[in-house]
């Protein structure tokens, strides 16, 4: 394409667009497509039931688009799974599988075993703790690419009302992260992703056959790899990014989001020092100190470093698995 503007007119949509769920229905079939959706959780036990009940009534029972879905969980300590299980959902401990690859913990290390433990041809992410829940954040990520065959990942980008525990709501809130740390880094060294409205969004499609050959930071920086190794692998004409409206959930105070920049930076000098031709860039120190004040202040320090997972088609037991469908698929 030749600006980001012509892909921000080309490659920007409203999830009423593709709320023809029939028609997508009989795209996904023309087209031979199996379609997977994952809630990545830890302890959720408030949202993942009514979740997993509106996308499986709407998206399984009445319209045919998801072949399956499934909960990927860190380790819920309260009901999450059960409940989970229970309306419906395939449920996984994540560090039930791949045990040869070592223990990690974290939202990026569930998204990157979705890959081993789910099937479908697309995979659709979408966080656990969405209050207003609706079928829009699934079919709303997966028209742009059930109509357009160059469109290999959607991105979704919404309001998001700014809600404190115990505080008022602000309706233009939301997207700290993003707006301090995210889009500055971008606009100096990646600028064509600036086009992207929301990269830290939780929800998100794409084609196995793009995730497989990406590796996936097992925490905070997860969302961030993926847009930039996706550009760079596949183009921003492979991209693609919708409005979901509104989305609401519990917001992280600010010192939670000083701890999410700690660990997203790690992986974006990771990229720079991979993408770009810069000098070898390492943090000195993978401590977070933050202050306390109590009677007086204090610093509290917690070591945070942003481990990443390789490529899933570099993983031995994910290529025999994928050797074994292949196989089954040809004497079907």
């Amino acid at each position: 394409m030749k600006s980001l503007d012509e892909w921000l007119k080309k490659r920007t949509f409203h999830h009423s667009q593709f709320n023809d769920l029939k028609e997508l229905v009989a795209l996904k079939t023309r087209h031979q497509l199996s379609i997977s959706l994952c809630f990545p959780t830890l302890n959720e036990e408030k949202t993942i039931g009514k979740e997993v009940v509106i996308m499986k009534s709407e998206l399984m029972d009445r319209y045919p688009l998801l072949d399956e879905i499934a909960v990927i969980d860190s380790g819920s300590v309260d009901n999450t799974r059960e409940i989970a299980e229970e309306f419906g959902a395939k449920v996984f401990l994540a560090s039930d599988h791949l045990k040869e690859m070592g223990e990690l913990r974290g939202k990026g290390e569930n998204l990157w075993k979705a890959l081993y433990l789910l099937s479908g041809d697309i995979i659709v992410y979408i966080d656990a703790d969405i209050a207003n829940i609706h079928p829009k954040f699934v079919y709303g990520l997966l028209g742009p690419m059930l109509t357009n065959p160059d469109v290999k990942f959607c991105k979704a980008f919404y309001e998001r009302p700014l809600a404190m525990e115990g505080g008022p709501r602000s309706e233009g809130g939301g997207g700290r992260v993003t707006e301090i740390l995210i889009r500055p880094l971008f606009a100096q060294f990646f600028p064509e992703l600036t086009g992207i409205i929301q990269p830290l969004s939780g929800e998100f499609a794409g084609y196995r056959t793009i995730f497989e050959q990406l590796s996936f930071p097992v925490g905070y920086g997860v969302e961030t790899s993926l847009l930039i190794d996706i550009s760079q692998k596949f183009g921003l004409e492979a991209m693609a990014q919708t409005d979901l409206d509104k989305r609401i959930h519990r917001n992280q105070q600010t010192k939670a989001l000083g701890r999410m920049s700690f660990g997203i930076l790690q992986t974006f000098w990771n990229r720079l020092n991979a993408l770009k031709c810069v000098e070898h860039l390492e943090p000195e120190s993978f401590v977070m100190n933050q202050i306390e004040v109590d009677t007086e202040p204090r610093m509290v320090g917690q070591e945070i470093r942003e481990y990443e997972r390789p490529p899933m088609l570099e993983v031995e037991p994910y290529r025999r698995q994928q050797e074994a469908r292949a196989r089954e698929a040809k004497t079907a």
